[in-house]
C-alpha cells in the first residue's frame, strides 16, 4: 500500500489500517485510512480500502462516496465497479446494476492477464449478468406474450431484435474484402419466399444431381477451391490453398464457361439460367459443384462485395454438415435452396463421414436498381483493366 512517497507515518498508518482491515476489525480500520485522507495523504488504494471498511460495517453512503472517488480517476477500476454494481445489487436497482456488471466483464475481458481478484469479480460479473439479463428477459417475454407476440409465428425479424437484445445472438455486419456498396440491408439468410424463380431450380435438383453423379469420377476436374497465383502474394488466411478439402468442378468460373464441363452438365445450367446472374466481366457469375471431404472445415471468411448474394443448392448432403452465416446455424437439406450475404462472416465444416456436395452460383442483390448494377459492373471492370496486364489486382 502506498500512500504518498516520503512520508513513512502516513504509509504506515496506511498499512495498519490494511492489517485491521484483514483482521475484520473494520472500524479500526475506516479510523487508519480516514487519518490518511485527513492529511491530504491518499491514494486510490486508500479509497478503495476505506470504501471495503465501509461497507462492511453497513455505512453504504460512506462505501459509495469512497468508490466515487477511485472512479473519477480511474473510470476502469474493476473492484470499485463491483462494489456499485453490488450497491445497487442490494438496492434493487437492477437495471443500475447490470449496467456495472456488464462494463466489468467487458473490461475484464479486455485484459491480457487479469489479476486473481479481478479474474474473481469478472467471474461474478458474468454471473450476475447472466441471471439480470435472463430476468429481464422473461419480464419482456411476459410484456410481448400479452402484446401478441408468438416465436415462430410473429416477425422473425423482430425475434432476431429479441435474441441481439438478450446476447443469446450476436451482431454481425457486412465486411465485404474489397468493395463495400452503402446503405444495404445486414441481413445473413434471405427469406426464401422473396426468390420464387428458385423454385424451378429446386424441382430440377434430381437431374442435377445425375449430371453431378456424372462428374464425380472425373478427380482431375475437381480443383481445389483456393489457388495460388504466381503474380499475387500468398495469403493463405484459411490455411486451403492448392488443397483439395475444399474443391470446385467450375462451369463458369469468373463469369466465364469452363466448355468441357457446360457440355457435360446441360440440365444444371438449363437451371441456373433462371436466377438473375450477377454479371460482371472477368468476375461474376460462377456456377460451381463445391465438394467438401469428411472432416474438412472451411474457417470464418467474407467474401468480396456486398452487391451479389450467394446461393446454395444442396445434392449431397451427410448428416452432420453444418453452415453458419454471422449468428445463423444451418444444416443442407437436399433440394432445398438458401439465398445469403457472403460478406457476413460465414463458416462451412463436413463432420461425416462422406464427402459434401452442394451446387453454388451468385446472383445480383434485389435491391440494387438496374442503374446501380451496371455501374457496379462498371466499376469493378475498369479497376481489373487498370491493372494492365489483365491480372485481377483486387484482394478476393
Amino acid at each position: 500500500m502506498s500512500v504518498t512517497s516520503g512520508d513513512m507515518d502516513a504509509r504506515a498508518v496506511a498499512q495498519a489500517g490494511m492489517a485491521a482491515l484483514r483482521s475484520g476489525d473494520a472500524s479500526s480500520a475506516r479510523r487508519q485510512f480516514e487519518q490518511v485522507l485527513a492529511a491530504g495523504k491518499a491514494d486510490l488504494g486508500v479509497w478503495y480500502a476505506l470504501a471495503l471498511a465501509c461497507q462492511k460495517l453497513g455505512d453504504m453512503d460512506a462505501m459509495l462516496a469512497a468508490v466515487d472517488k477511485v472512479l473519477e480517476a480511474d473510470a476502469r477500476h474493476i473492484p470499485s465497479l463491483m462494489l456499485k454494481g453490488d450497491y445497487y445489487a442490494r438496492a434493487g436497482d437492477e437495471r443500475a446494476a447490470l449496467s456495472f456488471y456488464t462494463i466489468v466483464a467487458k473490461f475484464a475481458a479486455q485484459l491480457g492477464q487479469p489479476t486473481p481478484e479481478v479474474a474473481a469479480a469478472a467471474h461474478r460479473a458474468r454471473e450476475m449478468k447472466e441471471a439480470y439479463a435472463a430476468k429481464m428477459l422473461a419480464h419482456a417475454m411476459s410484456r410481448l406474450a400479452a402484446a401478441g407476440y408468438r416465436r415462430g409465428q410473429s416477425s422473425e425479424r423482430f425475434s432476431h431484435a429479441v435474441d441481439l437484445l438478450s446476447g443469446v445472438r450476436q451482431p454481425y455486419m457486412q465486411q465485404p474484402r474489397s468493395l463495400y456498396f452503402p446503405e444495404l440491408p445486414q441481413i445473413q439468410f434471405y427469406p426464401r419466399r422473396d426468390f420464387a424463380w428458385l423454385d424451378a431450380i429446386e424441382a430440377a435438383t434430381e437431374d442435377i444431381c445425375a449430371e453431378l453423379n456424372g462428374v464425380l469420377g472425373s478427380e482431375e476436374d475437381f480443383v481445389p477451391y483456393i489457388q495460388r497465383e504466381a503474380a499475387r502474394p500468398i495469403l493463405d488466411q484459411l490455411n486451403l490453398m492448392d488443397k483439395k478439402e475444399w474443391s470446385a468442378f467450375f462451369l463458369l468460373k469468373d463469369g466465364e464457361p469452363i466448355a468441357r464441363n457446360v457440355a457435360r452438365c446441360p440440365k444444371t445450367m438449363a437451371a441456373v439460367a433462371k436466377a438473375p446472374m450477377s454479371r460482371v466481366k472477368g468476375r461474376t457469375p460462377s456456377v460451381l459443384f463445391s465438394r467438401l471431404l469428411p472432416g474438412a472445415r472451411i474457417p470464418p471468411h467474407h467474401g468480396f462485395l456486398n452487391t451479389r448474394l450467394i446461393c446454395h443448392l444442396p445434392l449431397i448432403t451427410p448428416p452432420g454438415c453444418h453452415f453458419r452465416v454471422g449468428n445463423d446455424e444451418r444444416v443442407w437439406e437436399k433440394g432445398k435452396a438458401w439465398v445469403f450475404d457472403d460478406t457476413i462472416e460465414h463458416e462451412a465444416w463436413n463432420s461425416s463421414n462422406e464427402p459434401r456436395t452442394i451446387l453454388i452460383f451468385e446472383i445480383w442483390r434485389p435491391e440494387l436498381t438496374e442503374e446501380e448494377r451496371k455501374l457496379v459492373a462498371a466499376l469493378v471492370e475498369s479497376v481489373d483493366e487498370y491493372s494492365g496486364d489483365g491480372k485481377r489486382p483486387w484482394t478476393d
